[in-house]
């Protein structure tokens, strides 16, 4: 514990908060006039959002593609084959939208993956 002084806290801003002691009154700085002081904030932007896609192949297996989807995208299996035969199918599909720095680095972690199990599985980015 801390021990106090006769003088305690209170007593030495009391006469602040009571308006003693300061120049607010007249022949002030401020003449006693009172304002309000306001202060304009932007207002924040939005992050740019990405598309991360995933493209076929004719040689990276089906289950693989699956288990990359549920794993770097956090779907589960039902969802995760839907969107792994969309991209069998059409060519192309998108696995997630997000800001340009979760969808860099989720298409590096798929194409890093994807080398080291020895696919030629391709990611890609574009602006949603």
């Amino acid at each position: 514990m801390i021990p106090y002084s006769d003088t305690t806290l209170l007593d030495r801003i009391a006469p602040r908060l009571a308006g003693e002691g300061d120049d607010s009154g007249p022949g002030g700085p401020d003449d006693g006039q009172v304002g309000t002081a306001t202060k304009t904030r932007a207002k924040p932007k939005k992050p740019s959002q990405f598309k991360v896609l995933m493209l076929n192949d004719d040689y990276t297996p089906m289950e693989f593609v699956v288990m990359v989807l549920k794993r770097f995208f956090n779907m589960d299996l039902e969802q995760a084959t839907r969107v792994m035969l969309h991209v069998h199918q059409k060519g192309v599909g998108v696995c997630g939208i997000f800001p340009y720095e979760i969808a860099e680095t989720k298409v590096n972690q798929v194409m890093d993956f994807a080398r080291q199990n020895q696919h030629p599985l391709q990611c890609t980015l574009e602006k949603a």
